[in-house]
């Protein structure tokens, strides 16, 4: 596989700028709402947005489900905030109704670093990521407050954990898809081409 096909959940959040982000790290971009549109794409990136609002309507379209299973299947999937919540498997303090994919052994706290107005920009050093550290922008950002022994820190900012990987999970606090660096982005679509080779033996 040399371009591989990947989803940008479409529901709610910043999804043209990984459509965007994703384009640049030579993958084809789709944007994502429905099972049938799911089941066409190699992999999925969950963006930032409102976490609780991703889940409920991710639930109204039919996504959730096969979402899921995809996940639980080996499908490669990349969250970002919002997303970072979705992959966990345990939210500290989640919302009324509001409901995870799962993925990541991991326990994420919401809104952890602040609300709105209290949003930063910090370098990241990103393992797996060469060269300069990873411009992070934090909006409303949660982080990760403890990981199982499955799930590889891969990043941490202040004393927290900002970004972790489980096998073909990524996540990731901080919005790598809003400052034109598309290392983060080239990360994980190398991890779906390793992933399709891997199939295709």
């Amino acid at each position: 596989m040399n371009t591989p096909v990947i989803g940008v959940l479409a529901l709610q959040g910043d999804v043209r700028e990984h459509l965007i982000a994703l384009a640049a790290a030579d993958a084809v971009a789709r944007p994502v709402r429905r099972p049938e549109e799911l089941a066409e794409v190699d992999a999925l990136v969950l963006p930032g947005g409102e976490s609780t609002t991703i889940s409920k309507l991710a639930v109204l379209f039919g996504v959730m489900e096969p979402l899921r299973a995809r996940v639980r299947a080996g499908m490669p999937v990349y969250g970002t905030c919002a997303g970072m919540i979705m992959l966990a498997d345990k939210i500290l303090d989640p919302r009324s109704g509001q409901e995870t994919i799962g993925g990541i052994d991991m326990i994420v706290r919401r809104n952890a670093f602040g609300r709105q107005n209290e949003s930063f920009e910090a370098a990241v050093d990103v393992r797996g990521v060469t060269g300069d550290p990873v411009e992070g922008v934090f909006i409303r950002a949660p982080w990760v407050e403890s990981v199982g022994g499955d799930a590889e820190v891969l990043a941490e900012h202040g004393g927290h954990i900002v970004a972790v990987r489980q096998g073909n999970a990524l996540a990731t606090s901080f919005h790598p898809e809003l400052t034109g660096d598309h290392r983060v982005h080239a990360l994980f679509v190398d991890m779906v081409r390793a992933t399709a080779a891997v199939e295709s033996l």
